[in-house]
């Protein structure tokens, strides 16, 4: 799906062209985002702004999504956009520019801040598996590479059936913050044959391994995604444990 098998995760009010332009050097694919789709998901982050987290707001949220993938043309990654909304609605819309970019679509079922959830987004897409699955079946429609960003450790939710679930919608690739219960990579892997990238703590070759022993196609760096040393630490391991190092001529 992108090589090599290391992206750069979504970070709100950070990830954007500049920071995806950065990263190429050491990733084979840059997840922006997350953005606000809908009126309600916008308010959300409004309040989040308020008290101080960084957000992307711009006035027409599909054009910023057209505008940063366009700046990308010229870059050796795979673009990707994660997006949130609190109804499916805006989906089709964002799919469809994703599509055109020849960008992936990511649908936000991860966050878990107070004022998400509060209108719907983020994690509580993991406890209502008929919403989520609307939203994946009206992207893939559009012919966009559609996934999902989940995250593991949510009361009501089993993501393997999930995924299962997302597959048969349409999903492509699911995007697991496996916080401190790894295995469930393992268990994702073996209940489906969606494209699975590893998240959470990923810093070194120990962590590489570990998510690969469990099945993961492919690792995220969150937070350090903008730390080169990090990124081409990760990197050395990725290329060791995919077998992709360049033999010497």
């Amino acid at each position: 799906m992108f090589s090599p098998p290391l992206a750069l995760a979504s970070l709100s009010g950070e990830a954007d062209a500049d920071w995806a332009r950065t990263g190429s050097e050491y990733a084979g694919a840059a997840f922006l985002g997350g953005i606000a789709l809908d009126e309600d998901s916008r308010a959300a982050a409004r309040d989040l702004v308020a008290r101080d987290r960084n957000e992307f707001l711009p006035d027409d949220p599909v054009a910023f999504i057209d505008r940063q993938l366009a700046a990308l043309e010229d870059v050796p990654v795979q673009p990707a956009f994660n997006v949130r909304s609190a109804t499916p609605d805006p989906i089709p819309d964002a799919a469809q520019v994703c599509r055109d970019r020849a960008a992936f679509l990511e649908i936000n079922a991860h966050c878990r801040q107070d004022e998400l959830c509060a209108v719907g987004c983020g994690e509580t897409l993991l406890r209502d598996a008929d919403r989520l699955r609307a939203y994946v079946e009206r992207a893939a429609e559009t012919g966009a590479t559609v996934g999902v960003k989940v995250r593991a450790e949510v009361p009501g939710a089993d993501l393997p059936t999930l995924s299962r679930e997302l597959e048969a919608a349409g999903a492509s690739f699911v995007h697991i913050d496996a916080m401190d219960t790894e295995s469930v990579v393992r268990d994702v892997v073996d209940a489906t044959e969606l494209f699975v990238i590893a998240n959470n703590g990923v810093r070194n070759g120990a962590t590489v391994r570990e998510y690969v022993d469990y099945g993961a196609d492919a690792v995220s760096v969150g937070r350090p995604s903008d730390n080169p040393v990090v990124l081409e630490r990760v990197r050395d391991a990725v290329e060791r444990q995919f077998g992709l190092e360049k033999t010497p001529s």
